[in-house]
């Protein structure tokens, strides 16, 4: 059985491979009620995402985002909850984040080029579509070319953060975004965390910037990887809350939304912070 919550989901309004609308009627027919949509740099399938949840009874859209920030040595994925879609200097920063992923792009399809793998810019730009050029669209090329046969292979031969076609783009620090999202009136999170070195530290720095939640009912987490996150949640005083990373794209085995052990008290729990936040008018 689904859970009723998940805070980590993604559509064509960037990566992922269903509209908003079809990626909410999705989570409400899983039983998803608190579904955020935390598309890569944008939040503009929000209001798509907004109309289509109206007509399920009982389920409430959370508008999110999700920034890719670095430190050194390591990606880090910052969640942005209870974002306002028409918040002017949001989206400015937002449409500058976009700006970097799609140069990042330009350069991965040129670097595959001289490797001799002949992906076409224009076809990765129109598998994207009206969303960001990010690195899936880029491996969806790969797929769809004959290189690899799953999107996944292709982070791994290729495209991902040691692969040797990856291109690096400006981005935020995990604090800078934390300070940023908070500054808008959001809820900050660390997204997918279990695989960075020095989480401790992080979890440390992050929440003095104002982190308030970290990711530890995630996707395919074994039971023994949700413990020790939901250990670190606790030593460091954040919320513990979970999403299945919904994209679409990572075939038959893929999680869906709300495909996570997310307990409900852990959602309560979210659920009365936000109903403290600068934005709470966006909590229902």
């Amino acid at each position: 059985m689904a859970s009723k919550g998940d805070f980590h989901t993604h559509s064509t309004a960037s990566d992922g491979v269903l509209t908003p609308t079809q990626l909410v009627d999705l989570a409400a027919g899983q039983g998803v009620k608190y579904h955020a949509l935390t598309d890569h740099d944008s939040t503009e399938g929000v209001a798509e995402a907004r109309i289509a949840s109206a007509k399920h009874s009982g389920h409430i859209l959370i508008p999110g985002v999700e920034m890719g920030t670095d430190i050194e040595g390591a990606e880090v994925h910052m969640l942005g909850l209870y974002l306002s879609p028409d918040d002017r200097e949001l989206q400015e920063m937002l449409a500058k984040l976009r700006d970097g992923r799609v140069g990042r792009g330009y350069g991965i399809v040129q670097k595959l080029r001289g490797m001799g793998i002949m992906i076409e810019w224009e076809r990765v730009q129109q598998i994207a579509g009206d969303a960001s050029v990010g690195r899936p669209h880029v491996a969806q090329a790969l797929v769809e070319a004959g290189y690899v046969t799953k999107v996944a292979d292709a982070f791994d031969k290729w495209i991902g953060r040691n692969g040797p076609a990856y291109v690096e783009r400006d981005k935020m620090t995990p604090a800078e975004s934390v300070r940023c999202i908070v500054e808008r009136g959001g809820m900050a999170s660390i997204a997918h965390p279990a695989d960075l070195a020095d989480l401790d530290a992080i979890l440390a720095e992050l929440k003095a910037a104002g982190m308030a939640a970290m990711e530890v009912f995630y996707k395919d987490y074994p039971p023994e990887v949700v413990e020790r996150l939901r250990l670190a949640a606790e030593r460091h005083g954040l919320l513990p809350i979970g999403g299945s990373d919904y994209h679409g794209i990572f075939g038959a085995d893929e999680p869906l939304p709300g495909d996570i052990p997310l307990p409900d008290w852990a959602i309560e729990r979210m659920l009365e912070f936000a109903r403290t936040l600068p934005n709470r008018e966006l909590v229902r």
